[in-house]
C-alpha cells in the first residue's frame, strides 16, 4: 500500500489530546487577534488625533 505513513487509530480516544491542543491554540489565536484589533484601534485613534492637530497648527501658521 502506498499510504502506509498515514496513521488513523482504531481507538478514537487517541484523538482527544489533539483536539484539546487544537482548542487551546484556537482560543489563544482568538485572544491574540482580539488584542491586536484592540491595539490597532487605539493606534488609529491616536494617529487621527495627531493628524488633526498637525493640520490645525498648519492652518493657524498660514
Amino acid at each position: 500500500m502506498m499510504m502506509e505513513f498515514l496513521y488513523f487509530p482504531e481507538d478514537k480516544t487517541e484523538y482527544i489530546p489533539a483536539v484539546i491542543t487544537l482548542i487551546i491554540f484556537m482560543i489563544g489565536a482568538v485572544i491574540t487577534m482580539y488584542f491586536f484589533i484592540k491595539v490597532s484601534r487605539k493606534e488609529a485613534k491616536k494617529a487621527e488625533k495627531q493628524y488633526q492637530q498637525y493640520f490645525e497648527t498648519k492652518k493657524d501658521s498660514d
